[in-house]
């Protein structure tokens, strides 16, 4: 388990497989955290959750910015 915090400068560097792969990999890893959590079990690391959905933002901002979705704002 990765535990550091992923750089928007090294996501912008990654391809859109890497981006999807690791999109994939940490929603994945944030179902164990809260599958731990709900079931009455103390998380290895209580921060680690909200670590992981700001990684997820991340990485679904770099996809939705390279879509063009953002050029109209």
């Amino acid at each position: 388990v990765r535990m550091s915090t992923l750089r928007y400068r090294d996501l912008i560097k990654m391809r859109e497989e890497e981006l999807i792969e690791e999109l994939q990999r940490l929603e994945g890893e944030l179902l164990q955290e809260r599958g731990v959590s709900a079931s009455g079990g103390a998380p290895t690391n209580p921060g680690r959750i909200s670590q992981i959905k700001k990684d997820i933002a991340r990485i679904k901002t770099v996809q939705r910015e390279r879509r063009g979705v953002n050029a109209g704002l």
